[in-house]
């Protein structure tokens, strides 16, 4: 099973970036439930969850939340059809991400993602635990939505969590990680 390792941003940064994706949600009927908002920062195949642990909290340890900018809109066409703020590849969350793909490498953790053609994002929407399909003219508007509202904040970073693919909040925190 893959695992999902993702920051997660504070209360404040979260509702302001929800409102976008709740409005985006309600103008093309795509979600039930909202799925949770996240930067995705490494993809993990099979990993033993205790020596992860121990190599995720051996990076973040020197951390406190630390602030990152998110600016415009990137959009991956179809099969994904989806629609992500952009998260500038610079600062503290560069830095940890660096560091923790290099580490979990030296440890042969299987990484299922190649750091140099990863963009940092947070999905406001896609085909993932969408109630249905949005066409490809829905989905080019909801990205151009995104794109002329100029996104362009500093969202804080309040902690780090192991994720299971599964769309059950409650089931799907395998692990916690707090920044000082």
């Amino acid at each position: 099973m893959n695992y999902y390792l993702v920051a997660l941003l504070d209360t404040d940064s979260y509702m302001e970036i929800e409102g976008i994706q709740r409005k985006i949600s309600k103008k093309y009927n795509i979600y039930r439930n909202l799925p949770k908002l996240h930067i995705t920062l490494e993809v993990i195949k099979d990993p033993d969850i205790k020596k992860l642990e121990e190599v995720v909290t051996g990076v973040i340890s020197p951390y406190k939340k630390f602030r990152t900018e998110v600016k415009d809109e990137i959009c991956f066409a179809p099969p994904y059809k989806s629609v992500n703020l952009k998260v500038e590849n610079k600062g503290y969350l560069c830095r940890i991400t660096r560091l923790l793909d290099a580490k979990l490498k030296e440890n042969n953790f299987k990484l299922l993602n190649n750091r140099g053609e990863w963009d940092l994002h947070i999905s406001l929407a896609n085909t993932n635990f969408a109630k249905r399909q949005w066409s490809k003219g829905e989905y080019q508007a909801a990205c151009d939505m995104v794109k002329n509202s100029n996104y362009h904040r500093l969202v804080k970073i309040e902690k780090l969590e192991l994720w299971k693919p599964i769309n059950n909040k409650r089931e799907m925190v395998v692990k916690e990680f707090l920044l000082k």
